[in-house]
C-alpha cells in the first residue's frame, strides 16, 4: 500500500510539475518572438507605417501597393512566428490587385512592448483606426492561425468589409484544452481569443479555409466555427477545405486560388 501511494504522490508531483511550467511558460510558447524569420525584400513602393499606442509602445508596419487603387485594404496578421513583412509580401503576391498593410505584433522586434492576446486585439483596432483616418479605405482582415483570432475580434469591434480567416479556431481556450488535455486551462490559459463569440455577434461577412489535417489547431475547432456561425444565423459566406496541414497549406496548388476566391466572396456585395 505504501509503495502504492508512494507511485501516486509522485505522479501528482509530476503533474503539478508539469501543469506549472507550462502556466509560466505560455506567453513565450504562445507568442515565440525568437523564432520569427527575418524581413524579405520588399517591393518598389513599400512604405514604412508606424503607429503608437497609448501606453507608448509602438507597432511598425508596412504597406504594400496594389495594381487597382480601388480594391480593398487587405490587413494581414499572420501566426505568432511569422514575420509580418513576410506576410504582407505572401499576401501582395497572392492578391496583387489589392494594397496590403501588416504590422509586427506588439513585442515583435522592430515594435515595442509585450505580447498578449488581449494586447494583440487591442492593437488590432489602434491600427485599424489609423489606416481609416483617410475615410475612403476600406478594409478587409485576413488572419491567419493565431492572426484569424485577431482578425475575428476586429471584425467585431469596426466596421469593416470582410474577414478571411486560414486554419481558424473557435476559441484559442479551446485549442490550448485540445493540446494540453491533462492540465487545468480554463484556471490557468490567459491568452484566450474567442473568435467564435466575437464573430456571432456581427454582420461582418466571413469565409474560411481549413485544413483538415492541420497538426497545431485541431480542425475539429476549426469545423466547430464554421458550426457555430450557422447556429448563430451567420454562416459563412463560403469555406474551402484543403488536404493539408497547417503550415503546409500554403504551399498547396489551390491555396492560392483559394485565397483569391476567399477575399473575392467578403468583398462581394450580400445578396439575398
Amino acid at each position: 500500500m505504501w509503495v502504492l501511494a508512494k507511485f501516486v504522490l509522485a505522479g501528482l508531483a509530476l503533474w503539478a510539475g508539469l501543469v506549472g511550467l507550462l502556466a509560466v511558460l505560455q506567453t513565450g510558447m504562445l507568442f515565440p518572438r525568437s523564432m520569427v524569420g527575418p524581413a524579405p525584400q520588399l517591393p518598389q513602393g513599400a512604405e514604412r507605417l508606424q503607429v503608437t499606442l497609448d501606453n507608448g509602445a509602438t507597432l511598425e508596419g508596412v504597406r504594400l501597393p496594389g495594381a487597382d487603387p480601388d480594391a480593398p485594404l487587405l490587413l494581414g496578421f499572420g501566426g505568432n512566428a511569422w514575420n509580418a513583412e513576410a506576410m504582407a509580401l505572401f499576401l501582395h503576391q497572392r492578391a496583387p490587385d489589392h494594397p496590403v498593410a501588416a504590422f509586427h505584433f506588439r513585442g515583435y522586434a522592430p515594435s515595442t512592448g509585450r505580447p498578449s492576446a488581449d494586447a494583440l486585439m487591442a492593437d488590432a483596432l489602434a491600427i485599424h483606426d489609423t489606416l481609416t483616418a483617410d475615410a475612403d479605405t476600406v478594409i478587409i482582415a485576413v488572419g491567419f492561425s493565431i492572426g484569424a483570432g485577431v482578425a475575428a475580434h476586429l471584425a467585431q469591434a469596426r466596421p469593416i468589409a470582410g474577414a478571411v480567416l486560414v486554419t481558424p479556431f473557435d476559441s484559442l481556450m479551446a485549442v490550448a484544452r485540445a493540446s494540453f488535455p491533462f492540465a487545468p486551462v480554463r484556471w490557468l490559459f490567459r491568452h484566450d481569443m474567442p473568435a467564435l463569440d466575437a464573430l456571432a455577434q456581427t454582420d461582418t461577412p466571413v469565409t474560411l479555409i481549413i485544413a483538415r489535417n492541420d497538426e497545431v489547431i485541431p480542425p475539429a475547432r476549426a469545423e466547430a466555427l464554421a458550426r457555430g456561425l450557422a447556429d448563430a444565423g451567420r454562416p459563412a459566406r463560403a469555406i474551402w477545405r484543403l488536404e493539408a496541414r497547417h503550415n503546409d497549406i500554403y504551399d498547396h496548388p489551390e491555396f492560392a486560388a483559394r485565397l483569391r476566391d476567399a477575399i473575392d466572396a467578403v468583398a462581394a456585395p450580400d445578396t439575398p
